[in-house]
């Protein structure tokens, strides 16, 4: 360097005494434009100089790196050097006049140069930012950085010495924290803080500031040190948590009342239309859906016809078959789509309610954010509960009305248990009646042409499928059938009323009345996709009949004879059906005069009446 000097009074006195620096064991140097112009003897030992009488002719082999490392040195300090290899570690003392290199040595060390040199080690290779700044110096200056603080800031040393440590905030720099470290300085106490700083490139990363006051033995402020620590990932992933905590608790809010009104829709409308319109209305309200509306497909076509809208961008004729809409996928697949097109989002959720089909719900928007898995979720709940709401009102109307469609079909699908057993055992069922259980519907079918154990065997061959003997008679038996493909419950849930399925050689008869506003198309059209094999022999529409509640106890009362009538109103009248009795048959026989096998008789013969009259059998 230039303005390197050697030092005064290196040669030896005129007195022939040893030159104060000859007494130094660790090896010093003056060094100017890189040539050694004065060495100590621990140098010229060190070093292997050749000629001490010509020391200017020697060039140092580690000059250049020691000449980036001097010009790093802020003027007026001083800071060590690791040459790396065999060469140890140099001191680098600097100040306006020159620079005095001092090489470490290991013989003669002083006590404490050991750790000395390990703690000056670990702060340069530190994997934390580690800057030292002089308080003593006009506004604070940095006058060290460790390597982990250049690789973080990007910034080379002389970039950074005699500036203060703020050249990295910029326009997003929270100004309460820097106001937190400004306050901190002034009362020379240690704090820490969390900020966004900017890179030499304009990049932007969080920073984990500890700014701390250093003290000399007689406690006066000498620097302050400062840890810097790049926590950009573990910041952004909390500000990503608030941010999606805050979206969620918004959303949940907002679901809340959607979730409550739709309920309220659903439960509060007397009719399959009046339901879809209610819901089609509200859905449309948030402004998070441009349009919403309600499908049924045809099944004849595979067409989807809508059947209620709201907002704008509800499809003004029906969606065809192959038209690549989510709505007919999610149909087909009976699961939710989303679709985005020319930046449009359609999402489609099906209406289904056990495994019957009831349509599709439509939603529509324009948001850059689309629809997630959390909203897809939701809207599915609210098609659920549309589908569920539907069921109701298909099933209530069917017991409410009296204008029905009858349907006439034949069945021939294998996968329904009594047509299997008939074709099996060669025999006839004829259904009577279904039950639920906990565990699913059964269903009583009356077996002739077959004995119990042929009937079990056939039972026995279809997998998932239970049979129970209920009564043994010598012609016939009552059976309970459960399990395997049940198209009565299915078709229940749908609110038809299945009144004969006569199985005979592997075929079914099958009759059944629909309500006449109900999709007679769709549930006839089901059937068909659903069982191989099924024939449409009738529809027609007709009224139920049936007998008003007079009508058919006058006719009950016809059938009755006179003592018969009599018994089984002494019975109801006395308690008899109560429990426990507060009377028994003998006392009743006697209230009446008869014998006690004869009012058995005739109660049993009436009951027998009242049980055919009620479930229809001849």
């Amino acid at each position: 360097m230039d303005d390197a000097q050697p030092a005064e009074g290196i040669d030896g006195g005129d007195d022939g005494s040893v030159a104060p620096l000859e007494r130094i064991v660790d090896p010093i140097v003056s060094i100017v434009d890189g040539t050694i112009t004065y060495a100590n003897d621990a140098a010229l030992e060190a070093f292997e100089i050749p000629d001490v009488d010509e020391p200017a002719a020697t060039t140092l082999e580690s000059w250049e790196r020691l000449a980036a490392e001097i010009d790093e040195t802020t003027i007026g300090t001083a800071r060590r050097v690791d040459l790396g290899g065999d060469q140890g570690g140099v001191r680098i003392h600097r100040d306006v006049d020159g620079v005095t290199v001092t090489f470490e040595s290991t013989a003669g060390a002083h006590p404490g140069d050991s750790d000395r040199v390990v703690k000056e080690r670990a702060i340069d290779e530190a994997p934390v930012g580690i800057t030292i700044s002089d308080p003593d110096l006009e506004d604070n200056p940095l006058v060290y950085v460790n390597d982990a603080y250049r690789d973080i800031t990007g910034y080379e040393f002389e970039e950074i010495a005699g500036r203060n440590c703020r050249f990295l905030q910029g326009e997003d720099s929270d100004e309460d924290a820097i106001a937190e470290m400004r306050t901190a300085i002034e009362q020379r106490r240690p704090v820490t803080v969390e900020l966004k700083n900017y890179r030499k490139d304009g990049t932007e990363f969080w920073n984990e500031v500890t700014i701390a006051p250093v003290r000399n033995d007689q406690g006066q402020l000498t620097n302050y040190v400062g840890f810097q620590n790049d926590v950009t990932a573990r910041k952004e992933a909390e500000l990503e948590l608030e941010r999606r905590t805050e979206e969620l608790e918004y959303v949940l809010e907002r679901v809340e009342g959607l979730v409550q009104d739709v309920t309220a829709a659903v439960a509060g409308s007397t009719s399959r239309s009046e339901l879809e319109a209610a819901v089609c209305e509200r859905i449309a309200a948030e402004s998070a859906y441009d349009a919403v509306w309600i499908g049924e497909r045809d099944h004849a076509s595979g067409a989807i016809d809508v059947r209620a809208g709201a907002g704008d961008g509800v499809p003004s004729e029906r969606v065809p078959g192959n038209a690549g809409h989510p709505a007919t996928e999610t149909i087909q697949n009976e699961e939710p789509t989303v679709d985005t097109a020319e930046g449009t989002i359609r999402a489609a959720f099906p209406l289904f309610h056990n495994a019957i089909e009831y349509g599709v719900l439509v939603v529509r928007t324009d948001r850059d954010d689309g629809v997630d898995d959390r909203e897809t979720a939701i809207l599915s709940a609210l098609a659920r509960a549309v589908a569920s709401g539907i069921n109701a009102r298909e099933t209530s109307r069917l017991i409410e009305t009296d204008a029905v469609v009858a349907v006439e079909l034949e069945l021939a699908d294998r996968s329904i248990p009594p047509i299997a057993i008939s074709a099996d055992a060669d025999c006839r069922l004829e259904y009577r009646r279904s039950s639920a259980r906990d565990d699913g519907t059964v269903s009583l079918f009356t077996a002739s042409g077959v004995t119990a154990a042929g009937l079990q065997e056939a039972v026995d061959g279809l997998e998932g499928v239970d049979c129970r003997i209920v009564v043994e008679r010598e012609t016939e038996c009552l059976v309970e059938l459960s399990g395997g493909d049940d198209p009565v419950r299915r078709l229940s849930d749908r609110g038809v009323r299945v009144r004969t399925l006569d199985c005979e050689d592997g075929r079914a008869r099958v009759e059944l009345e629909i309500p006449q506003s109900g999709a007679v198309r769709s549930i006839v059209d089901g059937l068909e996709e659903r069982y191989e094999g099924t024939t449409v022999r009738s529809i027609q529409r007709r009224d139920r009949g049936g007998d008003t509640r007079q009508e058919f106890v006058a006719r009950l009362e016809d059938d009755l004879t006179d003592r018969q009538l009599a018994v089984l109103r002494r019975a109801y009248y006395g308690g008899y059906f109560d429990w426990p009795r507060p009377v028994n048959g003998e006392e009743l026989a006697q209230s009446m005069d008869v014998t006690r096998p004869t009012f058995h008789e005739h109660l049993r013969t009436a009951e027998a009446k009242l049980c055919r009259a009620v479930f229809g059998d001849e």
